[in-house]
């Protein structure tokens, strides 16, 4: 007999059991405060080599790879970082408004390559409930030509100022236009006027998704940044310097 059907009686909760939740929920509550204000302390802090821009230097490259991540660098930069994010999530903006500058800055000088690997959990919090998906699948667009100050451009544009709230998201004429005003060619143009990319997302997406979980062990967050298996922690102000001095 289902649990729906009407003879059935849910037993009532013990003492212990609700005790237990109890418990739990303010534990969560807890690390969500902290999360919080971590971040939010962070939004306050100085930008870091503010007035630099997006990357400049025409070597350096953006190459698309065949797991959906998009590798930025020179080709020789003798070190790579990943970096996990989704494009609907705020503290991934906020990683890339106070650090993305002085990252730019290390891909220009060659001391630093940049791996992206993205997730698209946050798709339910856009209005439609596919804005991570599509906005991969145009990084993707833009990345595959190959430039790297476009997809530097693109990249940044995406996560800061034109980075939509929850519950809101950039439609694909705005997706395309904001391509466009950062040097993208008409391959990458049509590619994300046509969608070609976005049916590959999803199982990209979850195979990413699971190697930050087992990264993580089992608590995947993003923005997260490793430099091979150490996490980094980004809320130490000279990261990127310590990295590529």
């Amino acid at each position: 007999m289902s649990n729906s059907s009407p003879d059935y009686t849910p037993r009532p909760m013990s003492n212990r059991t609700t005790y237990a939740l109890g418990a739990l929920a303010l534990v969560l509550i807890a690390l969500i405060v902290v999360f919080a204000y971590r971040w939010g302390s962070r939004e306050e802090a100085q930008v870091r080599n503010d007035g630099y821009g997006t990357v400049h230097n025409e070597a350096v490259t953006a190459a698309l790879q065949s797991d959906g991540g998009v590798r930025l660098g020179h080709p020789e930069a003798p070190k790579t970082i990943e970096v996990y994010e989704d494009p609907m999530c705020p503290s991934c903006g906020t990683l890339e408004t106070l650090y993305g500058q002085e990252l730019a800055q290390k891909l220009d000088e060659g001391k630093l390559a940049v791996r992206y690997r993205f997730v698209n959990f946050l798709d339910p919090k856009s209005s439609s409930g596919d804005y991570s998906t599509r906005a991969i699948a145009a990084l993707q667009c833009v990345a595959e030509t190959g430039s790297g100050p476009t997809y530097s451009k693109f990249h940044e544009t995406l996560f800061t100022t034109r980075q939509p709230d929850e519950g809101s998201e950039l439609s694909d004429d705005e997706l395309l236009t904001i391509a466009t005003e950062s040097g993208a060619t008409e391959p990458a143009r049509e590619c994300i006027t046509s969608g070609a990319r976005r049916g590959q997302i999803a199982d990209q997406a979850a195979a990413t998704l699971d190697d930050l979980t087992a990264a993580l062990d089992g608590a995947a967050a993003t923005p997260s940044v490793f430099d091979v298996a150490t996490k980094i922690d980004v809320n130490e102000p000279d990261w990127v310097q310590q990295l590529a001095p």
